[in-house]
């Protein structure tokens, strides 16, 4: 059975306003607990859609803190690929680079 652990709000329960803050932007924590084990540095998930998240996604979502989550409308293979180069990834530089020679 369903239960409510806490309330919650959603886009149409909060109207934002521009004003005035003390707070400035470097200062501010955004960070949140996804599960009790994974903690996002921003409150931001992609959404696991084909035409929005695959690696290139996840990799930029990351990157800022949040979370991307690759669709389900691959293979098998071809989701353990994506995953495969979110993992390898290493703020901007490619490991196993195919290169060319000059010749």
């Amino acid at each position: 059975m369903l239960r409510i652990e806490d309330k919650a709000l959603t886009f149409d329960d909060v109207l934002l306003l521009p004003e005035y803050s003390d707070v400035l932007p470097k200062d501010a924590d955004l960070k949140t607990k996804l599960t009790k084990t994974i903690q996002l540095n921003i409150p931001l998930i992609s959404a696991a859609m084909d035409t929005v998240t695959e690696s290139r996604m996840s990799i930029a979502i990351s990157e800022l803190g949040g979370l991307g989550v690759i669709h389900k409308n691959l293979s098998i293979e071809d989701q353990s690929h994506e995953v495969k180069k979110v993992k390898k990834y290493e703020s901007g530089v490619v490991r196993d680079p195919i290169t060319i020679r000059s010749d």
